[in-house]
């Protein structure tokens, strides 16, 4: 979601720009993860505003309406226009599209609270929480230098999509097993890689208030991003079937 040059600024040492840059990625990412969790309690838990995202067959069952679709595809298209734009969008414009990318999320999201129990689904976060926040401060406090694991993270993160486009099509509960398993490990991983690479964009002493406006910004989808798919693999094996 973001770039950074380590050889740009290998040793420009900072800490109050650091903490200050860190603290403030947390607080972007722990409001749009609140936007998020809003609106997927209000579509999850109104039928009426469900029914325009599911809608019901003369078998009784229910599908996914044209909105619906949308929704779930909407955030991977915004994702890699942010990705795409970074340095020709304002500050207001990232900032925009990072709370729709929010909202949107949270209505494709909605449908947990009809697969699994209100119940399950707070245990799921608090686990999720707890996993996040322990990887975070690893990330934080380590002298390894968790960058050399970077093209495995991103190979493993190519090959977990692949796998789950694969599995779309087979419905191998066999599959769907080790996918979930390689997705909690993956994004446990990427926690805490991500966090070190916040906090060396924090000691690189960036100036332009602008640019490290954006980069805010993106460095916060980016955990967020990590916190959610651990909370929806892990979803999978602590949430309870409302069936």
């Amino acid at each position: 979601m973001y770039q950074f040059n380590e050889n740009n600024n290998p040793r420009t040492m900072n800490p109050a720009m650091e903490r200050s840059f860190v603290s403030n990625v947390f607080l972007w990412m722990f409001a749009a993860l609140g936007i998020t969790a809003a609106t997927a309690f209000l579509f999850g838990t109104n039928e009426s505003l469900m029914s325009l995202l599911m809608q019901v067959t003369p078998q009784g069952g229910a599908r996914v309406s044209a909105l619906g679709w949308i929704v779930t595809f909407a955030p991977f298209i915004i994702v890699l226009v942010m990705s795409a734009r970074i340095n020709r969008m304002s500050v207001q414009q990232t900032v925009l599209w990072y709370v729709v990318y929010s909202i949107l999320m949270g209505m494709s999201l909605s449908f947990i609270f009809w697969a699994y129990t209100s119940a399950s689904i707070f245990k799921t976060f608090i686990i999720a929480a707890g996993m996040f926040g322990v990887m975070a401060v690893v990330g934080y406090t380590t002298n390894t230098d968790l960058t050399k694991f970077g093209s495995f993270l991103f190979m493993a993160l190519i090959g977990i999509i692949i796998a789950t486009l694969v599995n779309f099509f087979m419905h191998s509960a066999r599959l769907d097993y080790i996918i979930s398993i390689v997705g909690v490990l993956l994004f446990t991983g990427l926690t805490a890689y991500d966090v070190q690479k916040i906090k060396q964009i924090g000691n690189a002493g960036i100036s332009d208030g602008d640019v490290m406006a954006k980069i805010t910004v993106h460095a916060a989808l980016s955990l967020y991003l990590d916190f959610l798919n651990l909370f929806l693999y892990l979803l999978r094996f602590f949430g309870n079937s409302r069936d």
